[in-house]
C-alpha cells in the first residue's frame, strides 16, 4: 500500500512536472503563431528622406541672427527692462531648433 501511493505520488509529480515544462498547449500554438508571423513581415525599409540643405542652412542662420539679439536683450534685462519680443524670439528659437533637430536626426 505504502508502495503504491509512493509510486502513484511519483507519477503524478512527473506529469505535473512534464505539463509546466512544456507549458499549456495554446500558449506554444500562439509562440509559433508569433514566429511564423514574424518571417513573414518583410523588415522596414528605411528612406533618406530628401533634405534641403539651402532650408537648413537658412534656418541655422536665422538661429545665429535670433540668438545674437537675444543676448544683447538679456543686458536690458539686467537693468530691470525687458524687452517686448524677447519672448517671441526665444519661441521661434525653440521652433527653428525643433525642425533642424527633426531634418538632421533620422
Amino acid at each position: 500500500m505504502r508502495t503504491s501511493t509512493l509510486l502513484f505520488a511519483f507519477v503524478l509529480s512527473a506529469s505535473v512536472a512534464l505539463a509546466q515544462h512544456n507549458g499549456p498547449t495554446g500558449q506554444r500554438q500562439a509562440d509559433r503563431a508569433e514566429d511564423q508571423f514574424e518571417k513573414s513581415v518583410p523588415p522596414p525599409i528605411h528612406q533618406q528622406a530628401s533634405v534641403d540643405f539651402a532650408k537648413l542652412k537658412s534656418d541655422a542662420d536665422e538661429l545665429v541672427i535670433l540668438s545674437e539679439s537675444i543676448h544683447s536683450g538679456i543686458g536690458d534685462v539686467e537693468k530691470g527692462m525687458l524687452p517686448k519680443d524677447l519672448t517671441e524670439k526665444l519661441k521661434q528659437v525653440e521652433k527653428l531648433s525643433k525642425r533642424l533637430r527633426n531634418e538632421l536626426t533620422p
